[in-house]
C-alpha cells in the first residue's frame, strides 16, 4: 500500500480543530458541515464569476460546449 506524505495543518485548520474539539450532537456537526460546504461553494462561485468576466465567456460559449462531444473512445 503506498504510503502519502502529510501535509502540516495550516492556521485556519488548526483553528477549527480547536473551537471544535468538544463533544458535538450529529446536529450539531450536520449543521457546521453545511455551513463549511455554503462557504467553499461560494468561493468557487465568485472564482467561476472571475474567470468568466477575465476571458470574456459568454453564455453561448457555455452552451457549444455543453453540446460538444468531449469523450474519448475507449481502447
Amino acid at each position: 500500500m503506498k504510503t502519502v506524505d502529510q501535509l502540516p495543518l495550516n492556521e485556519v485548520q488548526l483553528s477549527l480543530l480547536r473551537m471544535f474539539a468538544r463533544p458535538m450532537s450529529e446536529d450539531q456537526t450536520l449543521k457546521i458541515k453545511r455551513a463549511l460546504v455554503q462557504f467553499l461553494s461560494d468561493e468557487l462561485d465568485n472564482e467561476i464569476e472571475k474567470v468568466v468576466k477575465q476571458k470574456n465567456i459568454t453564455d453561448n460559449d457555455f452552451e457549444k460546449l455543453r453540446k460538444q462531444h468531449q469523450r474519448t473512445p475507449k481502447k
